[in-house]
Formats: structure tokens, sequence, C-alpha cells
């Protein structure tokens, strides 16, 4: 399969280990230790580019959450002034009242400035552009959203000179669950190495150790840590309506990785491990979208941002490569 898929680099220590439920059990990494990796990587990416002003998307959801407590322990272990932290949230046609008050919250507890500017009025004008009716909540009426709050964040980097930090984390880049050109892309991805259940952990845990410090934020991230997860593009949008419950795909991606289990053997021990949580076809149709999009979506792993790589594997160039246009692979 590794010569199949280009894989660059293999893991011959976890063969053969039975399956896992959580991709952060059978690594010995705590969330703590995660977070660390992820402060040290952003650390060494600001000194070696000898850059003290960072650009974050913030949309009161898990990801963006994360990359703005990455971001303030990396400047305050730098002890850079985090005046330098340029927070922005862009609410759009499908922002909720819950997401926009946790992001408020968050960074106001932080004292961290966050401005906000509506994209709706932007959107309005590009569909019109476009011919698009506005209305229609299709794929377009999805993505001018995503690649509007982009520009924004490149622009605003270009303005205060410094970086975008992407938010996207290792599921959603296993998935391709980003829009190409929107979300996708940043210059420099601090999430890129967690999974999306260990992004939810590792939120806990701060919330947990910074109770006392910082006690309004650390409400605030585990409101947001209950709040289902989704991109906010359409009113009542939830991600895991759409493509299955992310506990699965975290199951498959390690894995498929790690353990190098084909479709067979996944299903096999997803059944046996969630049995009496998911029925089988919940468990089926989530393996199918995992598999089908693992390949199909390689195109933008193939382009994506540099990140910082905190498990055994990373899906980029240097780690996990499959050529683009490979097709769904039957394993």
């Amino acid at each position: 399969m590794k010569k199949e898929l280009g894989c660059l680099k293999t893991h011959r220590a976890y063969l053969g280990r039975p399956a896992k439920k959580y991709p952060i059990e059978p690594f010995p990494c705590s969330e703590r230790k995660v977070f660390q990796l992820q402060v040290k990587g952003l650390v060494k990416r600001l000194k070696s580019i000898g850059c003290r002003d960072t650009v974050i998307g913030v949309s009161g959801g898990l990801d963006s959450t994360l990359a703005v407590l990455v971001t303030f322990a990396a400047y305050e272990k730098l002890g850079f002034d985090t005046k330098g932290i340029h927070l922005y949230t862009m609410p759009g046609f499908g922002t909720s009242k819950r997401t926009k008050t946790n992001a408020g919250i968050l960074c106001k507890d932080l004292n961290l400035k966050l401005e906000t500017i509506d994209i709706t009025k932007s959107c309005k004008v590009h569909f019109r552009d476009i011919g698009h009716d506005g209305k229609t909540c299709d794929v377009t009426y999805e993505n001018v959203q995503a690649r509007m709050r982009t520009m924004i964040l490149m622009n605003k980097a270009n303005m205060t000179g410094g970086i975008v930090l992407g938010t996207g984390d290792l599921s959603e880049i296993a998935l391709g669950w980003s829009t190409y050109n929107g979300d996708h892309m940043s210059m420099f991805a601090v999430n890129s190495g967690v999974p999306k259940t260990v992004v939810e952990k590792v939120c806990r845990w701060w919330a947990v150790g910074n109770a006392e410090r910082f006690p309004l934020a650390a409400k605030a991230v585990n409101d947001i840590a209950d709040t289902p997860v989704s991109p906010e593009l359409i009113k009542n949008q939830v991600t895991e309506d759409k493509i299955g419950p992310y506990i699965l795909h975290d199951f498959f991606l390690w894995n498929f990785i790690i353990n190098e289990m084909g479709s067979k053997d996944l299903l096999i021990n997803a059944k046996k491990y969630f049995k009496g949580r998911y029925e089988e076809g919940v468990i089926k149709s989530t393996l199918d979208v995992f598999m089908r999009r693992f390949f199909t979506q390689a195109f933008k792993r193939n382009c994506q941002p540099d990140g910082i790589k905190v498990f055994p594997f990373e899906l980029s160039l240097r780690g996990w490569w499959i050529p683009s246009d490979l097709g769904v692979v039957k394993l």
C-alpha cells in the first residue's frame, strides 16, 4: 500500500497494534504535551522569520479558539507584546449569537483586541458580480464567505506586517473539509497536526488549568467545546450531520495510517469499539465518506501551508503524500 500511495515515511513500531478509539491514546502524548508542541512550533517559526505580528480569524469555534490560546502562550514565552496578535471575527449569513459571544468573551478576558468585520455586504456585492442570486445555499454561497474571510485576513496581514495563522485541524485536512483558497490557505497552520477530537481535549484541558487566571475565558472555552462543530456558513449548519462523527473519522485516520488497516478492517474494528454508540449504518457511511474524501481531496493537502507535526505522522508533502489524480483506492 505504501508504494502505491507514495507514502514517504512509515512507522513500523506501530504496526500490529490493536485499533484505538482516540488518536491521543496510542501515542504517549498528553493534552499538555500537544499544546506545548504547538507552542514550541509557533515560537520557532516566529523567531525564524523575525515576526512579531500574527493574524487570526476567530469564529468562536474549537479550532480558532485553540489557535488563539496557542498564539497567546507563544507570545508570553517569547516575551512579545500581545498587541501583536491581531484577531478578527467576521460574521456572515450563518453566524450564531453563541459563537460570536464566546469569541468576544475569550478575547476580552485574555486582554486581546477583537475587531469585527461583517462580511455580509461584501459577499452580496460579490454574488451580484458573479451572477449568483445570493439566496441559493449552494457550495458557491458557502465558499464565497470562506474566501472573503481569507482575503480579509491576508490583506490585514499585509497591513500589519504579520502572518496569517491557519486554524484548520488534522481531521479537516484529511477530509479536505475546507474551502480551497479559503480557510485551506494561511501562512502557517498551528493546528494542522492535531485531530479534531484532540483539539477539543486540549481546549478543555486549557480551561481547567486556567480557570483561576482567566475564569471568563475558561468558561467560554468550555461552552465552545460543547457547541456542535459548524462552519456556520448557513444557519443551523452542523458538520457531523453532513460527514459523520469526528470521533469515527479520527479512529479511521489513525488506524488507516498508523496500523495500515484497509476498509474491511476499519469497519470490523469500528463496529467492535463503537458497538452500542453508533449503528452499523452510521459507521459504514462515515467510513465511506472518509475513504472517498481522503483520496479525492488530496489536491488540497498537496499545496497546503507549513504546519506543526504533533503525532507520528503528518499529512503533508514531507510526511504522507498521494498523487492528486490517484482516485479512490479500494483497500
